[in-house]
Formats: C-alpha cells, structure tokens, sequence
C-alpha cells in the first residue's frame, strides 16, 4: 500500500458458499468447480477432520484459538511492505539510537539537531506519556476516527511521520520481519521495498517522458543509464542483507529464526510519480528481477485514489503491458481496487482489477476490493479464475483503511467463484497485526474449517514467485506430482525421484517442509488439547527450516 520510505518520494496521505449457477458451472473447471461450492477435490482426512473437530470446540476460547492458529502453518505472506511490516516499537528504538527528534506538534522524526517544536526521540523512553503519543501516531493503535481524519487518512499519514527512520537500518526491519514469519510457522516471504530511489529519478529526470515506451526504454538503457541504477540497487541490495544477516546472528551458533526463511523482494512503484519516474521504476523492477535472484517482480504502491494514481491509471496499466511483452519470463503483482465508494468517482470504480488483469496481465491482485463494482464483475470473477489470478487478501488492513469486513469484503465472494486467494498481512507493525490473527480473522468471521485453512496456505506457497516446480500437478487440486506420489508428504528421505525433484526446486522444497509441519500439526490438535511440551509452535519452527 505505501510507498516505502526508503524513498524521497511523495509519502501521502466451514464453506457455506450458495448453489453456483448454470452458466458458472459452465465456466469453471471441475476442480474449480467443487472448490467453489464448498467442497474439496478429495474429502477432509480423518487427521483433518479431528483438527478441524477441535477448532470448532474451541471458538469460544480465545487463548486455546490463540495457540492454535500461532501453531498452524502458514504457507506464504506475498504482500507485505517492509517498512510498514516493522514493529513501531523498533522503528522508535532506532529513532532514539541514531538521536533522532520528533516534532512535538506533528509527530514527524528528523535527522538532529532538535531544535524549535522538536523533542529527542530519546524522551520516549523516560516519558510514557510521550511514548504513547508517538506510537499511536506511528500506527493504528487506539486509533478512533473523528476529528477530522478518517482511519484511511490516518494510515497512509503514519508513513510520513516514521519515514526518515525506515531507511536508516532495513536490515533490522528485515530480520525482524522474517524471524516473525518464520516463528510463526511460515515457510516463505515476499517484502516489497524501494531500492535506488534517488539513481532511479535521476536517470528519468535526465530522459524526461517520451510515450512512444519502447523508445523511452531504449533511451533509460542508452550508455548504461539503467545499467547504473540496477548496479546501485544490488549494492543497497547488498547492504540489506548483511545487516539483516548481522541482526539475526545469521553466523553465530544460535540464528534467529529468520535466518532459515526464504525471502524475496518484490520492486516498489511509486504510482503517483510522473510517467518518466513511474516508466524508469518499473523498469528497474524487472531488470532487477532478470539480474538478481533476490528480486522476483515489482509492484505499484501508494494509495490507489491519489489524483496523479487515478489520472495515469490506464497509462501505467499500457507501460506494464509493453514490459510484460520484453520481459515475459517476469511476474508481476498489483495494487488493484483498493478502493471503495467515496474514495474516487463512481466510473473509477469500475475498470481497476479488469484493467490489471487483461491489459497488464497481471499474475495476482493485491486487494481487489471494490471487485463488487467491476463492469461485469461476474465474468471478471470467472476469467480470474479461469487465468489462476490469484487475490492477496489483508483482511485487517482492509477493514482499518477501507472499513469493509465480514459479508461486504469480497472473500467469500472470491472463494464462490473459485478465484484462487492467500491471506496476507499488509503492513503489519502499522496495524498492529500478524498473519496468525488474519488467519483467525477469517476462519471466525467466514466459518472456515481446518481444511480450508490448510489450502489456504498451500495456496499462498504454490502462488509465490520462489523458483522450481511445484509439488502439485495443478495449481486447483492439490494432487501430488508423479515424481513423489508414492511418498509420505513431508518426510524427510523422501524416494529418489521425490528427493531429485525437490532438490532441483526452491518452490517445492518449502512446499515439502510445509507439508511435514502439517502432519506434526494434526498429530498435536488432531489429539484433542495440546499437553505442555507437545511438538506445537516452538517444535514446528525447527521443521520450517
């Protein structure tokens, strides 16, 4: 959603699905048809169905709720912004480290000297009072609309106020980023970030805007103008990891868990800049993501409704097309229909996810909100999962900065139509979240059972940009593929076949590790009450790695 703040620029602001009709069933393949009515390919486990048995039991007990989906597996987090993912508390922490100073009337941090309305970031820890101040500013805590400024504007209002603080050590905000995940039972990350800001609006100031792309291209290629901008970013690149690799005692005898995790990093587009740096950004990304095996895509961030944003909609909707003609080997992700009634005029409404599908082509949504009011949202909804666009759902995020929950959020809708979704995060230390509620989020609010659970994050791994062949010979059905049919899923000397296959597959090996924290999940929650020192969440970290 935001933009990051490594960059200078402009910082604002159980299934009861229904009977499907006649013509959606005509539409859907069988697979896809039977997810969804509500049905899986192949029955619930007896393993399953105990799991699920005893999530029922405890619904109404929110500490027993509370160590079940902390202890569950989670697949991936594919949306997720780096310097929003961060913990406020740590954001602060670096602030005071480094001798920041925070404006007493709008809460910004700067670079010392403090002086005139600003205090020392340092006052937060002798003043409680303070303390409180600045975190709430800094996120959502407390936050209660009125006075002037909504939840939306609330939100995207934090990234401005901490901002100068979130390029100072990325690293630390990575390692704890994936210790977090990873301790959570996680097998996978992809964090959008901004690398090369400055060398990236450098060169598009230097070539200005030309809309014939494929000329403005060659033009940001010519005498290794953008050679230069992907070099800075790999070496920012660089820098990130050692740091973060220093922060989570990588190469000490005791690693935080995130050290085991693989991450990714999916390039940040700032799309209310002008078309030269929006154009000069997405060009970066897939560069980025053809050079470096750390870059897997880039994405648009900052909000949607911005007038710049809604002006060049379409724009940058042609520019992604034209990119994904040169570089078709790159995925690509998108913010689309983040929006909802109120935001922006009613025609804008209706063509944001449409336009990311057919014309950018996108591979997945982020959001995908206002689908409801999409120009013939159904047959949208069937193409999306005819295509497998896969939907990135922030169920949190959507409710404190858009105010849409339970029946009126599309989830359920998404699900009917058999488009493929994962949960995810969003900005995390912003909303003072984690995927483990979001996944209690939605099993509450949508009645989902352990098995729904259990393909959600499958779904959420097999729709990663990790490299290497998946484990399921279909992206629907969850069927294992010949190589490791014959096998256990999840153990740990698999048959030659399975072993070559997995060796050969960054995708399928955490796809395998996954499942084997799956069968020592049912084997503890399957059983009833989990004892004290049954292999739960301490004892499944170990098997994310």
């Amino acid at each position: 959603m935001p933009p990051s703040a490594l960059s200078p620029a402009r910082r604002r602001t159980a299934r009861l699905a229904p009977v499907l009709s006649a013509a959606l069933a005509l539409a859907l393949t069988p697979t896809q048809l039977s997810q969804a009515a509500g049905k899986e390919p192949n029955g619930p486990t007896h393993a399953e169905a105990r799991v699920s048995a005893y999530l029922r039991d405890v619904r109404d007990r929110p500490e027993a709720l509370a160590a079940f989906f902390r202890a569950l597996p989670k697949g991936a987090d594919l949306h997720n912004h780096l310097s929003g993912a961060a913990t406020t508390e740590l954001l602060l922490r670096i602030a005071v480290e480094a001798g920041y100073c925070i404006d007493t009337t709008t809460l910004t941090a700067g670079a010392p000297p403090c002086t005139g309305n600003t205090r020392p970031a340092a006052d937060t820890v002798t003043d409680p009072a303070f303390r409180r101040q600045v975190i709430r500013a800094w996120s959502m805590q407390d936050f209660t609309p009125g006075q002037g400024e909504s939840s939306h504007d609330h939100f995207f209002a934090t990234f401005g106020k901490f901002g100068a603080v979130t390029g100072l050590h990325p690293g630390r905000l990575l390692a704890q980023v994936a210790t977090s995940a990873a301790q959570q039972h996680q097998f996978y990350l992809e964090t959008m970030w901004t690398p090369a800001w400055s060398a990236a609006a450098a060169l598009a100031a230097k070539v200005g805007y030309d809309s014939d792309l494929a000329r403005l291209r060659e033009k940001m290629l010519a005498d290794g103008g953008m050679d230069a901008v992907v070099q800075q970013a790999m070496s920012e690149t660089d820098s990130l990891i050692e740091e973060f690799r220093a922060a989570a005692h990588c190469d000490t005898d005791h690693p935080d868990a995130g050290c085991a995790l693989p991450v990714r990093f999916i390039a940040q587009v700032d799309r209310g800049g002008p078309p030269e740096l929006v154009f000069a950004q997405m060009l970066l990304g897939v560069e980025l993501a053809r050079r470096d095996p750390r870059f897997v895509s880039l994405n648009l961030v900052g909000p949607e409704e911005d007038p710049v944003a809604v002006a060049d909609y379409r724009l940058h909707m042609r520019m992604l097309n034209y990119l994904r003609g040169v570089y078709p080997a790159v995925p690509l992700t998108l913010h689309a229909g983040e929006l909802v009634p109120g935001l922006v005029k009613p025609e804008d409404l209706r063509f944001h996810v449409r336009d990311a599908v057919l014309t950018a082509r996108t591979d997945r949504v982020g959001h995908g909100v206002d689908i409801r009011h999409e120009d013939d949202y159904p047959e949208l909804l069937r193409l999306m999962a005819r295509q497998h666009v896969l939907v990135e759902v922030p169920l949190t995020s959507n409710a404190q900065v858009l105010g849409v929950t339970g029946p009126a959020h599309p989830f359920p809708l998404f699900r009917r139509y058999g488009v493929p979704v994962a949960l995810a995060t969003d900005d995390q230390g912003v909303e003072r979240t984690d995927i483990s509620r979001e996944y209690e989020r939605a099993a509450l609010t949508y009645q989902l059972d352990y098995r729904v659970l259990k393909d959600l994050a499958r779904t959420s791994l097999e729709y990663g940009f990790l490299k290497g062949r998946s484990l399921w010979r279909d992206r629907d059905g969850f069927q294992v593929v010949p190589e490791c049919a014959g096998d256990r899923l999840g153990d740990p000397t698999p048959s030659r076949r399975c072993a070559l296959l997995l060796a050969s597959s960054a995708k399928g090996t955490v796809e395998w590790k996954q499942e084997d924290a799956f069968r020592a999940f049912e084997r503890t929650f399957g059983a009833g009450a989990p004892r004290t020192g049954s292999r739960t969440a301490g004892a499944l970290v170990g098997s994310a790695r």
